[in-house]
């Protein structure tokens, strides 16, 4: 599929790209503010109202946006010269974007949760602390996924995989030892950045194993 889109179409997914990315940092950024709010604020109607936000936020900003990140960034990849998997910081790129919508479907059945909650009449701002607490860490932690995502993009930092050295090698005539092979060799950053979504990944695993961020995990009293 390489090279298969046109200047005009890889413009136009190009834009789509942009303006879902930035538009799901923007929506995190607002989530992360009404959390903030359910947990600082001492108005209950304050605290009821930005959870209800939250979860309208969730899933009708949030969730389409980084779906059609996700989507949007393959298209670009697979459709240009670029590739998916010949340059780490389109590699990296992708696997944050991919572990940042993971558990943004995650935690989406607790935002409904706590909205189902906040529309209680007898909800209060002592309510769901634990609830709350999390989706501000996990909000604080999507945002600065993204940003580093968006650096990537923005820096494009060097270092090719070894399939890029290949398909580069095929395409160009690359001998072994050209400056190009002598890049083989793994950048410090990428080591860096294998070691954080590892990390991460590890983290999605067992909150899907433990199964404690679902539903069911958090009642009125929620510690």
């Amino acid at each position: 599929m390489n090279r298969s889109l046109t200047p005009p179409l890889r413009k136009l997914t190009l834009t789509a790209h942009v303006t879902a990315s930035v538009g799901w940092l923007g929506a995190l950024a607002v989530f992360l503010a009404h959390a903030l709010a359910s947990l600082m604020s001492q108005d209950e109607q304050m605290v009821r109202a930005v959870s209800l936000a939250m979860s309208i936020t969730a899933w009708f900003v949030i969730m389409p946006l980084a779906l059609a990140t996700l989507i949007t960034g393959l298209v670009q990849s697979l459709g240009t010269a670029w590739g998916l998997f010949r340059h780490y910081w389109i590699l990296f790129k992708l696997l944050l974007t991919a572990v940042a919508t993971i558990v943004l479907l995650l935690k989406l059945g607790p935002i409904s949760y706590l909205a189902d909650m906040a529309a209680e009449t007898t909800f209060s701002n002592a309510d769901l602390i634990g609830l709350r607490t999390s989706l501000m860490v996990h909000a604080a932690g999507g945002l600065l996924v993204l940003l580093t995502a968006t650096a990537l993009a923005i820096y494009k930092p060097a270092g090719m995989t070894w399939h890029g050295i290949r398909k580069r090698r095929e395409q160009g005539g690359v001998n072994l030892g050209s400056p190009l092979m002598s890049a083989a060799s793994t950048p410090r950053w990428v080591k860096v950045f294998g070691i954080i979504v590892i990390v991460l990944t590890l983290l999605i695993g067992i909150m899907m194993i433990v199964g404690g961020h679902g539903p069911g995990a958090h009642t009125p009293s929620g510690g």
